[in-house]
């Protein structure tokens, strides 16, 4: 993965948005799993390996693909894989067209089911739409557990609010179905959050420490990419706004010493030993993108350790270096 000790390359060319897995199946050993956006946005695919470092040369395995028609039959984004109430879930974005609406997509959040306990047999089930109650564009779904709650974290437009999207979150009943009212935790509103677009997107979680992180994107997807962090403590009510603290600057951005650029759309996994923390977000290597920076497919995949400082927050670093 390192052309030098310190100095990041891809562990995946041509995968945006990636997400990052690892499970502990019932025969006792751990497996990663890996999902991502294809250049194509026209399917979603995974793959398998017991080491995340062998991700790079396993073979993907298509578990569905969108139809030629209808509401989720283009622009597949940001599938995540999550092991919920004992089945396997992928939450997902869908267009129902190319087409650009009032300034944005037309993006719906969905659900696939697997029941068996490996993700790379068994058969995918699609089961619709994910309806946070808001009829606008979303996108950007991850899930979490909190004190026995299942939460939705996602992206959203409000029509009210100027922007693409903000944060959302809702408990949910079942993987599938929220339980209750959108509130809203995050919107841009600091000047690295407003380039080129008015962006929040890409949520992640990680609770660590007696706290629960949210890490986010912002801006527009090419090198004014950055990553945002929200942070509660873990006694709070992760519905009340007021539990949430934002930092006010990035946490990573466009790497000062390599040629990363636009570092973004983070998921968190543990590494082999169980405890050590993996960042995982995607990074363009060069600016002199053609067009809009949607249709260009070199983000890549890369993969690092968090640090953590002394008060326990996490380090995120320079994109570009492994320490």
């Amino acid at each position: 993965m390192t052309d030098h000790p310190h100095v990041l390359t891809p562990l995946i060319p041509q995968r945006a948005d990636p997400h990052l897995t690892r499970h502990v199946g019932e025969d006792g050993q751990a497996r990663y799993y890996f999902t991502a956006s294809v250049p194509a946005y026209d399917c979603i695919e995974l793959r398998a390996a017991a080491r995340w470092r062998d991700l790079a040369g396993a073979e993907p395995r298509v578990i569905w693909r969108k139809p030629d028609t209808g509401r989720w039959s283009e622009l597949i984004w940001a599938p995540e894989l999550h092991f919920r109430h004992g089945a396997w879930y992928v939450h997902f974005a869908a267009a129902p067209s190319r087409e650009i609406v009032g300034g944005l997509f037309q993006h719906r959040m969905y659900a696939l089911r697997n029941a068996s306990p490996d993700p790379m047999a068994g058969e995918w089930e699609f089961l619709g739409q994910v309806d946070s109650g808001i009829d606008t564009f979303c996108l950007d779904a991850t899930t979490f557990e909190h004190r026995g709650q299942l939460y939705y974290l996602w992206a959203q437009k409000d029509v009210a609010i100027p922007g693409n999207s903000n944060l959302y979150i809702a408990p949910m009943r079942t993987p599938w179905q929220l339980a209750g009212t959108p509130v809203m935790l995050s919107r841009p509103e600091f000047e690295w959050e407003c380039r080129g677009f008015l962006v929040n997107e890409g949520p992640s979680v990680l609770q660590r420490g007696g706290k629960v992180f949210i890490s986010y994107s912002a801006s527009a997807t090419d090198q004014n990419y950055a990553m945002g962090l929200l942070w509660m403590d873990a006694s709070s009510d992760p519905m009340d706004p007021a539990s949430w603290t934002k930092s006010p600057t990035p946490v990573l951005t466009t790497s000062p010493t390599q040629p990363i650029f636009g570092p973004g759309h983070n998921s968190f996994a543990l590494d082999e030993d169980g405890e050590t923390v993996l960042l995982v977000y995607h990074a363009r290597t060069y600016t002199e993108i053609v067009g809009d920076p949607l249709w260009n497919p070199d983000r890549h995949t890369f993969v690092k350790r968090l640090r953590w400082t002394k008060d326990g927050m996490p380090d995120f670093g320079d994109a570009g270096l492994a320490d």
